[in-house]
């Protein structure tokens, strides 16, 4: 039957000529966090950082000799284009790839140093993939299909054969990020065929979910849109034959969200030191949900990290968002009332906590809004948090799944303050420890007004602060003697009331 029909194709599949068999990693550090086994394969170890060259071989292997010379054609934004351009050069026939005109300058860069013909056409891939039928239909040649294809889908089931192979125990799941399915279809076929009691479990971002709907509503779904940020597995619709083997073979799917993703990029980070891009670490943090979930103790679990195709820019992006992932870090919104000392007891509140950011400006009026970051030791600790404040009269509102404050606010709080008279404002560098915060906030005068605050945790060894104080003439001794105490204590600091920067967008208006 059809098991038999795929196990055949896998076992003859052409893949070892551009392919290498990828390793299979004990993730030390997760495993210990889990309490279970967690072993990674590692297909961002692939010569073009993505399993995608495995399919995409196998299929242009099977080709004719007079097919091969017509050239082949493919559609594709990303891995897969990187994939059929490899398996073309070695091969020696032409590729050209289709590709949306939003494709980033690196992956069309990265084409066409394998010599492919790179063809930027419309918007999005179902743009790119009319336009590539066109070509395909006008020269007679192949097309090469991302997923939807038995030759592509026995290609990435060689990485079901060596996962098996490379683990003899017994396994109790594995788990896979599915876009149009190609991968999960062709692991869960040879899966399935050798060792049917090995779950085989999907993995969808929570916006870009077209084979978890499917498969629910027992038909190929088409989304109206898809989140970008896993773009590697961002597909409207999934293909019918891979929905096919996966109404067949898939056991249970798992959803993810962006910072789900982030956390798990930093937990292959810290074991592999490798840097997925998030379509590739989305198996990774499946697998975390699911454990949990499940509360799987002692098992043996296996992900797929099906590729490291990352752009540099975005890290920025993953680092901020990995810590709220990882149910690390709370980020608040807490109302003060405007009086000296209100700023101790709000200190005194947090304790030991460590605080990972902190905003705020003068405003005028009875309250000050601060925009606070505090670091958690587990998820529950937000509610108790937000009760002790309530307890010492502070009110406290939790922002953590708040995209807008996450993605823009946060970095937005400040502005021109019109009472703020006198105010000097100040940066402070001090080596950054857990308390380190807490202790600057102790030395400083509790009868100055401070204006403005802004600290940020950079996960670097140095804490960086920029405040406003408001000082009176009189008390310029008193300030002096501060700093003085300030770099005793090894705190550098530096006078910014003149930088242009300041008085252009926090100083008061200077008319």
């Amino acid at each position: 039957g059809l098991t038999l029909d795929y196990l055949i194709r896998i076992l003859n599949a052409k893949v070892y000529d551009v392919a290498v068999e990828t390793s299979l990693t004990n993730a030390r550090l997760l495993s210990e966090r889990l309490g279970n086994t967690v072993l990674i394969k590692r297909e961002d170890e692939q010569p073009v950082f993505s399993f995608k060259l495995r399919g995409a071989y196998n299929k242009m292997a099977h080709l004719s000799a007079a097919q091969l010379a017509k050239g082949v054609v493919a559609a594709s934004s990303g891995n897969h284009a990187q994939g059929v351009a490899l398996a073309a050069q070695k091969l020696g026939t032409e590729a050209t790839i289709v590709m949306p005109r939003t494709t980033p300058a690196i992956k069309v860069d990265a084409v066409k140093a394998r010599g492919a013909k790179v063809v930027l056409y419309g918007e999005s891939y179902s743009d790119s993939y009319e336009h590539a039928q066109k070509l395909v239909k006008k020269g007679n040649k192949a097309f090469i299909h991302p997923y939807d294809d038995p030759d592509v889908i026995a290609g990435q089931g060689t990485i079901g054969m060596e996962i098996l192979r490379q683990h003899q125990g017994d396994i109790d799941a594995i788990f896979v990020a599915v876009g149009g399915g190609g991968l999960i279809s062709g692991i869960a076929a040879y899966v399935k065929a050798v060792r049917p009691k090995t779950k085989v479990i999907a993995v969808q971002p929570t916006d870009s979910a077209a084979m978890v709907e499917s498969l629910r509503a027992g038909r190929r779904v088409t989304l109206p849109t898809v989140g970008l940020f896993a773009d590697a597995i961002a597909v409207k619709q999934v293909g019918s034959e891979t929905f096919r083997l996966c109404q067949q073979y898939v056991d249970d799917t798992v959803l993810v969200s962006t910072d789900e993703i982030c956390a798990a990029i930093k937990d292959v980070y810290t074991d592999c030191r490798s840097i997925l891009e998030p379509g590739g670490a989305a198996a990774i943090a499946g697998m975390k949900k699911y454990a949990e979930k499940h509360r799987y103790r002692g098992k043996t679990l296996v992900a797929v990290a099906c590729g490291s195709n990352m752009n540099f820019d975005r890290l920025r992006f993953v680092a901020e968002r990995a810590v709220i992932g990882e149910a690390r870090e709370a980020v608040l919104a807490v109302t003060l009332p405007e009086k000296a000392g209100s700023f101790r007891a709000f200190c005194e509140v947090l304790g030991p906590r460590s605080v990972t950011e902190f905003n705020y400006r003068y405003a005028g009026g009875t309250q000050a809004h601060v925009f606070v970051g505090v670091e958690l030791s587990h998820k529950c600790e937000t509610a108790s948090l937000i009760r002790d404040f309530k307890r010492a009269g502070i009110a406290a509102v939790d922002l953590t799944d708040n995209e807008m404050a996450k993605l823009h606010v946060r970095h937005l709080v400040g502005g021109h303050a019109p009472g703020a008279v006198g105010e000097r404002l100040f940066r402070f560098d001090f080596p950054e420890r857990p308390g380190a915060l807490a202790q600057f906030l102790r030395v400083m005068n509790g009868d100055w007004n401070i204006t403005l605050f802004h600290y940020r945790n950079h996960g670097s060894d140095i804490g960086r602060v920029l405040a406003g104080i408001q000082v009176p003439e009189r008390d310029a001794p008193e300030l002096e003697r501060f700093l003085n105490r300030i770099v005793e204590l090894g705190y550098a600091w530096i006078e910014e009331t003149q930088n242009v920067a300041y008085r252009l967008f926090l100083g008061l208006n200077q008319g």
